[in-house]
């Protein structure tokens, strides 16, 4: 009869054959056999051990392929609610090659006749699952080396980089979560927690609030996992809007313990922002003008006072500890975005995204069309596989600008319906002072030129953001006040607010 097979451990480099002798193995992968043979044996034994470790083992994870066809096997009968004891695994694994060289049948008897209590079946899956992604990372980095060393011209080392970060971010992510059922009370529970978050902030918010009230009230802030797509026709300000959220998020960020018990950003977040269209200098320059309250314009021509240049300096100091992370390289692809989005990830941590804007990512796909809906689904599974809101600007087709009514809709989003389709909010910019600026009658025209002036007082630093889909709140309008030396959107003040206007 075969010998009760031996363990080897990370550092072995020797394993036992069927009767027992030492079999030198130049490059073992780490593994234990013991723990396998505990586990199973305890399954075996006590089928209800496999719902505790289901979530994090699966037959993949055993480094033995008996082991791994036996827990397959297992696994496939406990489903069925049907017995999985040696008895009735013995049916299916009678011309198991590898089961006869183990001893046949009588192996899966020992393997329950030596199975330790259940209580430790938690400790011994997690260390087979450790093993295996030891296993996985020395195989990925077999394989990176040997991808290296292949001198070829369709695979570029960046490429490579970008294939091998997002193998070692999906590597990193198996195992994290426990999917499937849970009980009401804990859904309840977790809903609670949420809303407990928002009531200790004051302001109903679940998500990331924007520094915008009016805007939050309408969003309940920016949820994770959620694709919010920001659109406008040239010159609304959809650069300006997204650097002044992003400024006020990173800003007000707060590192801490949150709710979950998870340490991260309690107040504000870490914003990585890809600026395609601007450089970094220029984004800053925007959020360095609203900050110190200097035109942008006179900041670029460093036409300043000298108080104005102090209050610019002492902005500049204020906003060095910002975790605001700003990436201009032009004409970035999809792939490569959601691989420094990772690493950023992993590095600094992030909390919002931001891209300015979508239409200069660039896809795989040689249809225009197909490219778009390449990147939006991208850019909805970035946000899904790292759990933050991400913020896509848009640009919008021309068919607005033939309307007598100029306010964006949803069937305006250029050159792909697929935009609409996965994004979970979509908003406009819409400024109709701008429109009206440009009717400005000739003077001669009086009648028609005091109109217009008081047109424009009505309308004169007010913009909207017109929510056109959201898919766990209500659509609508928010009114916002737009300082157009600053590139600035605030909170409007409405007339019975004056009273507290340094509250909003």
């Amino acid at each position: 009869m075969a010998a009760w097979a031996k363990g080897t451990g990370m550092n072995d480099h020797s394993v036992f054959n069927a009767t027992g002798v030492e079999v030198e193995q130049a490059d073992t992968m780490p593994h234990s056999i013991e723990a396998e043979q505990q586990l199973l044996g305890a399954i075996l034994t006590n089928n209800d051990v496999y719902d505790r470790v289901a979530a994090i083992l699966g037959p993949q994870h055993f480094y033995d392929p008996v082991h791994r066809r036996i827990f397959e096997i297992a696994a496939a009968r406990i489903a069925k609610n049907n017995l999985a004891s040696p008895v009735t695994l013995k049916a299916f694994m009678e011309d198991d090659e590898g089961l006869k060289e183990l001893g046949g049948p009588a192996y899966l008897a020992r393997l329950a006749g030596a199975a330790v209590s259940s209580f430790a079946v938690r400790d011994y899956a997690q260390m087979i699952y450790d093993l295996a992604v030891r296993r996985d990372l020395i195989r990925l980095g077999r394989d990176i080396s040997d991808r290296a060393t292949k001198v070829d011209v369709k695979s570029e080392p960046r490429e490579q980089i970008v294939q091998a970060e997002q193998a070692l971010y999906k590597l990193a992510e198996q195992g994290q979560t426990e999917g499937g059922f849970q009980s009401f009370l804990r859904a309840v529970t977790d809903a609670v927690n949420v809303a407990n978050a928002a009531y200790q902030r004051e302001g109903g918010l679940a998500g990331v609030s924007t520094g915008l009230i009016d805007m939050d009230k309408k969003l309940g802030g920016l949820h994770p996992s959620d694709l919010l797509i920001l659109a406008g026709r040239p010159s609304m300000g959809k650069t300006s809007l997204a650097t002044n959220i992003a400024f006020n998020i990173a800003k007000a960020y707060k590192k801490g313990t949150r709710h979950d018990g998870t340490e991260g950003a309690i107040e504000g977040g870490v914003v990585g922002f890809y600026s395609l269209e601007m450089s970094a200098e220029q984004l800053a320059a925007r959020i360095l003008s609203e900050a110190a309250e200097v035109p942008s314009e006179q900041i670029r021509r460093g036409d300043m006072t000298e108080a104005e240049f102090r209050r610019f300096v002492d902005a500049a100091k204020s906003l060095e500890a910002c975790p605001l992370f700003i990436d201009d390289t032009p004409a970035i692809p999809i792939a490569q975005l959601a691989a420094r989005a990772r690493r950023l990830k992993r590095t600094h941590g992030l909390d919002v995204l931001m891209v300015d804007y979508l239409q200069l990512v660039r896809g795989t796909a040689e249809n225009r069309v197909q490219e778009i809906a390449e990147i939006s689904m991208g850019l909805k599974a970035i946000a899904k596989e790292l759990n933050i809101p991400v913020i896509a600007l848009s640009q919008l087709s021309r068919g607005v600008e033939s309307r007598e009514d100029k306010r964006p809709q949803l069937s305006d989003l250029r050159e792909s319906g697929s935009i609409e389709q996965d994004a979970d909010v979509v908003m406009f910019v819409f400024r109709e002072e701008y429109y009206v600026e440009r009717e400005k009658p000739s003077d001669d025209r009086l009648d028609e030129m005091a109109a217009w002036q008081e047109r424009m007082e009505r309308l004169h630093g007010k913009a909207e953001v017109i929510i056109g889909k959201q898919r766990h709140g209500p659509i609508g309008t928010v009114e916002l006040s737009f300082e157009g030396r600053f590139t600035r959107f605030g909170n409007l003040v409405r007339p019975w607010q004056n009273g507290e206007g340094d509250n909003f």
